[in-house]
């Protein structure tokens, strides 16, 4: 297992009202449509974001692989913060790795921008590999969000 933490922060600015971006983030329908990189699915999808509530998803790969992902939200903050820890299960369920993840709102007009920032932990050798694709995986998440969003608009 590695002790060395990792980092990774993503901004983007969305073209669409900070109300309509938090409902995206907030509500489990939503996420169903959005999560996860292109192509992939969610058979199963736990997201009721308040504190203390547990988060389960399973992202489906166009190959028919299911990656589950177990989590549990720390922080909400109205219209400005999201806080939850999550990582992927091997599988017997055992996490691969640990992930702080930081979601921060901030309204620009009519427009809203997202700073993500994570931070990954009791990193397994077979979650080594996960972790490699994250920045990629979350900006094809972000471009399906962006999709979502023209649709709610």
């Amino acid at each position: 297992m590695e002790t060395q933490n990792k980092e990774l922060t993503i901004t983007r600015l969305f073209d669409a009202p900070i109300d309509l971006v938090w409902a995206a983030w907030t509500d489990e329908e939503h996420i169903k449509n959005w999560w996860g990189p292109k192509g992939f699915t969610n058979p199963v999808c736990n997201w009721n974001a308040t504190a203390g509530n547990k988060i389960l998803i399973h992202m489906k790969a166009p190959d028919g692989v299911t990656y589950p992902m177990d989590g549990e939200f720390k922080e909400i903050k109205l219209h400005e913060k999201i806080v939850f820890s999550s990582g992927a299960l091997d599988k017997n369920g055992k996490r691969l790795f640990d992930i702080q993840n930081t979601i921060d709102f901030v309204e620009e007009g009519d427009k809203t921008k997202l700073i993500l920032h994570f931070t990954m932990s009791n990193i397994t050798a077979e979650g080594a590999p996960y972790l490699k694709g994250q920045e990629m995986g979350w900006n094809m998440s972000l471009d399906k969000l962006v999709v979502l969003l023209n649709t709610l608009k």
